[in-house]
């Protein structure tokens, strides 16, 4: 049986909602994300699963912290999941265009898919589909707003980690 809870904390990008089942997370969503589920779905309000992973995005955004370590579990099919995976492979302050991505991932013709699973990445900052550009390095679509993309990108490229 499915036991989900959730947990909102603040941020320089605004308040992120951290959602779990069981314990594991599978959800981090921004207030204003365009393919966010609805409240109601997020479960009973409860901050214990989500320490660590408060812990780390405290780190990232202190610059502390480049990489996250955390269980998660992703709710999506197949090649959605495979597009997720390879999110987790930009290194911090890169980007990669869709183009690249689906070459990565062994699909060369498959840029419009790459970016509509790119855009219901259900786990936002931590899975970095930030990091995925245009063809010609624009910012394009981002679930949580550009302004939020050029600030991401900008952190990463403009600090240095302790």
């Amino acid at each position: 049986m499915e036991h989900r809870t959730h947990t909102v904390v603040d941020s320089p990008v605004g308040p992120l909602t951290l959602v779990a089942d069981n314990g594991t997370l599978t959800g981090l969503y921004m207030h204003r994300q365009r393919h966010r589920p609805p409240q109601e779905i997020f479960g009973e309000p409860d901050a214990a699963p989500f320490t660590e992973v408060a812990s780390q995005l405290r780190d990232y955004f202190e610059g502390r912290r480049a990489v996250f370590d955390l269980p998660m579990v992703f709710a999506g099919t197949p090649f959605q999941h495979t597009v997720w995976t390879a999110l987790l492979e930009i290194p911090y302050g890169e980007t990669v265009t869709y183009g690249q991505l689906a070459d990565r991932i062994g699909k060369p013709t498959a840029a419009r898919a790459v970016g509509l699973a790119n855009g219901k990445n259900p786990i936002g900052i931590i899975v970095p589909c930030h990091r995925v550009v245009g063809s010609t390095g624009n910012l394009t679509g981002y679930g949580g707003g550009l302004a939020t993309k050029h600030y991401l990108l900008a952190f990463e490229q403009g600090s240095t980690l302790l």
